[in-house]
């Protein structure tokens, strides 16, 4: 295994590192994990070198810790980095802080967190969690020994990255990172510049939830096949990421024994700046690829939401763009279904188009929303 330091911390991490919101299921759904299984292949990453675990309040129905827990049983515990994060979205009080990190070592099992993430911020969350004044009581809880280390994960612009990032003394961020997206969200831009302060980058999505590595499009797969040195489409979007040498760690969702023998192999060699000019010149074609097959060419600014009808317009768009761009058709009207039921239907537009008067790319926005309803409903 690969090892890399994690910034300015002085620790060392494997490049690959066990993301645990995609672990083996039970018949019964997403929330039942199949424990047995979920342990089989987490044990036998680490008994390979993986020496980081992540996880988080949410994951499997809230279940995700619990079988996280079962895992690092038996002397497993000791041998990694253990993160897990703290929901904000859920906290009403400053005393929910200790609530939930009570709640998450009793599920780990655990009496401290290695690295303890304020989970999923963004401008309002950031907001919130100064506002609840959440640091002070990372701070009080690190003091205490039941956290080790801080950091975030984060889901908004690149100036929102920068603010957070010279906020506080972080050990680590999680962002976003893929051959692909490489300027979404933190990107590349956001990976430099916390690596500039001294902030270890661990990144999340490498595959893009598994779309860079599943029913890849001819055109892309014809785009491999043209590499002197053959490689899986996994191998690409792994390589791309491991070799930027302010990556400290890179997550995988792993679900299946063959998911973690293949992702360790690669693991074993992608050292930062491996890739030649030929290498880095077929990624660029592959996603030029992607980026064509984009209908709706949204960057998800959000400069139309908060739309007066509670249409999630950027969202919608995501999962529109995902079915033609990745194949991605079943998680896709998955996707679609779950933002009807948290937000509101697209046919909720009345067409004020107040959406459209703020659109920086002058998208005729109520049009795509009926294009959008009329492929997952037509």
């Amino acid at each position: 295994m690969q090892y890399r330091k994690l910034g300015k911390s002085g620790l060392s991490v494997s490049a690959l590192g066990f993301g645990c919101m995609r672990l083996p299921v039970s018949e019964c759904g997403n929330s039942g994990v199949n424990t047995d299984e979920a342990s089989r292949i987490i044990r036998y990453a680490i008994d390979n070198g993986v020496n980081y675990i992540d996880t988080a309040y949410n994951y499997h129905s809230r279940q995700g810790e619990n079988a996280v827990g079962k895992a690092l049983a038996d002397g497993y515990r000791e041998k990694v980095f253990l993160t897990t994060k703290c929901p904000v979205w859920l906290m009403e009080s400053p005393d929910d802080f200790d609530k939930y990190l009570s709640e998450q070592m009793d599920k780990l099992a655990t009496d401290y967190v290695d690295f303890y993430l304020l989970h999923s911020l963004n401008k309002d969350l950031w907001d919130k969690a100064k506002k609840l004044k959440v640091l002070d009581y990372m701070d009080n809880a690190r003091s205490r020994g039941l956290i080790r280390h801080i950091g975030f994960s984060f889901h908004d612009s690149i100036d929102v990255f920068r603010e957070i990032v010279d906020a506080h003394e972080w050990t680590l961020t999680l962002i976003h990172l893929n051959y692909v997206d490489d300027y979404y969200q933190a990107g590349l831009a956001g990976m430099k510049y916390a690596a500039s302060k001294g902030l270890g980058v661990v990144v999340m999505e490498p595959l893009r939830g598994g779309k860079l590595a599943q029913n890849v499009p001819h055109d892309v797969q014809a785009v491999w096949n043209k590499a002197k040195i053959k490689r899986s489409p996994s191998e690409w979007g792994l390589r791309w990421v491991w070799n930027h040498p302010e990556v400290s760690c890179v997550l995988s969702g792993m679900n299946s024994m063959d998911q973690v023998i293949e992702n360790l192999h690669i693991a074993d060699n992608a050292q930062p700046n491996s890739l030649t000019d030929e290498d880095l010149h077929l990624i660029g074609e592959a996603k030029s690829i992607y980026k064509d097959r984009v209908k709706i060419p949204c960057t998800e600014c959000n400069y139309c939401v908060p739309c007066p009808n509670n249409v999630a317009i950027p969202d919608v768009f995501s999962v529109y763009n995902d079915f033609f761009a990745y194949g991605a058709e079943d998680s896709s009207r998955d996707n679609y279904a779950y933002l009807k039921k948290v937000n509101a239907d697209p046919a909720a537009c009345t067409e004020c188009k107040k959406c459209e008067d703020l659109c920086p790319q002058h998208l005729p926005i109520t049009h795509h929303l009926k294009e959008v309803k009329a492929l997952f409903e037509g």
